[in-house]
């Protein structure tokens, strides 16, 4: 992972949960960054939600405080006063008004969020903020994830070079709707607030709004994206309008990064031990292929055939036909890694059992059904289902 000038990086354990490991990241940006988020719709949103939420109408951050552990979600008043009292905490550490600091939490819902252990956490990790050290950023708000989720490009603006640096974090309560679990992105390009918030409206649809573990949407989903503009003094030029085609490049690289984050995230998914990419094609429509790709997506029963190695495209038929979408059983296909198992409503002619059990043992598992009704077509992401998971939230509290 390059650097990124104008941002700065800090980690630290403050005990908010954990024992013997980072829970506190800072990031530090230059004066003039613009920023711009994308957040759940769950209508019980986390109090760092509702803090972004405001904030993001000034468009410029200074800093950015995350802290894993314990999500300050129906926490009621003390979870306000811990949005504030963390901003004004961060605020006093790097001289700037709370109303640039932005905020993220994940972790345990329901639970207080003792802000006061951020005192001289965050003072000391000012001080030592570096330009690198993405690898322990993204580890250091991890919750139930196996492995720090961190992604790149680097393209030219105008004849400048900038780069994009993305982090994420997720493995369960996984079901986007705006948003994704925590994720961050990071550019020097002169891009304004209003272009970034365009930027990630429409990049989220095909990434992480397309990406699903289990089907709940958590409390706290933030997608945050801070631009420090540092590029513009090796001659990138200032993006203002959605419209400037020298945007297309940049908005093809940063869509990347988000879909590479949102990739790692579906792999990770809780107990996962499989990548399933589910695509659907011949819908009346994109949304329509969509709702069905869902469907699929979020079957336990496909899920777990999926786990057992067993390419019951029953299951599928059944996903399929629940969707309430338009679908004719007479016309559906279905394949499991570019094997067809099923064609116009029956079991392939040429299926082959030993052909596909061997297909099913890969890691990365695609399903493709075809509906024969359109020309509507999508994909997302999703994972198999395995004992591990019930393990994982079983436990998760104790």
């Amino acid at each position: 992972m390059p650097t990124i000038a104008g941002v700065r990086l800090a980690t630290a354990a403050a005990g908010i949960r954990y024992k013997g490991r980072t829970d506190v990241l800072l990031a530090l940006f230059d004066k003039g960054t613009q920023v711009a988020g994308v957040f759940t719709k769950s209508r019980c949103p986390s109090a760092a939600v509702d803090w972004c939420r405001a904030k993001l109408k000034g468009g410029e951050a200074r800093a950015l405080v995350v802290n894993s552990g314990n999500a300050n979600a129906f926490t009621g008043k003390t979870g306000k006063q811990a949005t504030d009292l963390t901003a004004k905490i961060a605020a006093k550490a790097i001289a700037s008004s709370p109303d640039k600091i932005f905020l993220a939490s994940t972790g345990v819902i329901g639970e207080p969020l003792d802000a006061t252990k951020f005192n001289g956490v965050l003072d000391a990790m000012a001080k030592q903020a570096e330009p690198d050290g993405w690898q322990e950023a993204a580890a250091a708000i991890m919750t139930t994830d196996t492995f720090a989720k961190v992604a790149t490009a680097t393209v030219k603006l105008g004849k400048a070079t900038v780069r994009i640096n993305g982090i994420a974090k997720g493995a369960g309560m996984i079901a986007p709707d705006m948003a994704t679990m925590l994720a961050f992105v990071f550019t020097d390009a002169p891009i304004s607030a209003a272009v970034l918030q365009s930027l990630l409206k429409t990049g989220v649809e095909d990434t992480f709004n397309a990406v699903t573990i289990d089907g709940d949407t958590s409390t706290s989903d933030t997608l945050l994206a801070f631009a420090t503009g540092a590029a513009a003094a090796h001659g990138a030029p200032a993006i203002k309008r959605t419209s400037d085609p020298q945007l297309k490049a940049f908005a093809k690289a940063f869509q990347g990064v988000l879909a590479d984050l949102a990739e790692q995230v579906a792999r990770d998914g809780e107990g996962a031990r499989k990548l399933v990419e589910i695509k659907v094609e011949g819908a009346v429509s994109k949304k329509s292929a969509r709702r069905i790709a869902m469907s699929i997506a979020n079957s336990p029963l496909v899920k777990t055939a999926v786990a057992g190695e067993d390419a019951n495209w029953g299951r599928v038929v059944m996903a399929v036909g629940k969707a309430g979408e338009p679908a004719d059983r007479d016309k559906l296909s279905i394949a499991f890694n570019g094997i067809r198992v099923a064609t116009r409503g029956m079991r392939d002619p040429s299926y082959s059992e030993t052909e596909v059990s061997a297909a099913m043992k890969n890691k990365t598992i695609q399903i493709k059904v075809g509906l024969g009704l359109g020309k509507g077509s999508d994909r997302v992401l999703t994972c198999d289902l395995t004992k591990e998971y019930v393990a994982i939230n079983g436990d998760y509290r104790s």
